[in-house]
């Protein structure tokens, strides 16, 4: 059983990777820098801490805001709580492409949209609990 509950969560994991990739083509970003700017959607980030979600190096971070800052996407800005620290935000252009990103991602919606409402907050429960 274990073994396959492995195989179909690394199945949604591809499958999901594959469909943010192809949306992001469509959008003219990489995976990368569409991941980036759906981050920043949610609150400014220190570029550190980018690197931390994505598992990177700050070095690679530098080039993907530098990209989006290039297309208008982002800015940097200090942070009001340490003017040492630079944040990156998204613009109002940068904003819109997020959601415009995130509406074509169906991958995510439609299976989900099979499952109930309750079965929903179960499944993302059970997936919070395996990453604590």
């Amino acid at each position: 059983m274990t073994v396959e509950v492995v195989e179909l969560i690394g199945d949604v994991v591809t499958r999901y990777h594959m469909e943010y990739e192809n949306a992001a083509a469509t959008h003219q970003l990489t995976g990368a820098q569409a991941k980036v700017l759906n981050l920043l959607s949610m609150e400014p980030t220190p570029m550190r801490r980018i690197a931390q979600k994505l598992r990177c190096e700050p070095s690679n971070v530098t080039g993907i805001i530098d990209r989006l800052e290039g297309r208008g996407l982002v800015e940097r800005r200090p942070d009001p709580a340490d003017r040492r620290v630079k944040l990156a935000a998204p613009t109002e252009e940068g904003l819109r492409t997020a959601e415009r990103l995130r509406e074509s991602l169906d991958f995510a919606r439609e299976p989900l949209a099979g499952l109930s409402p309750a079965e929903r907050a179960v499944l993302r429960d059970l997936l919070k609990r395996m990453l604590a």
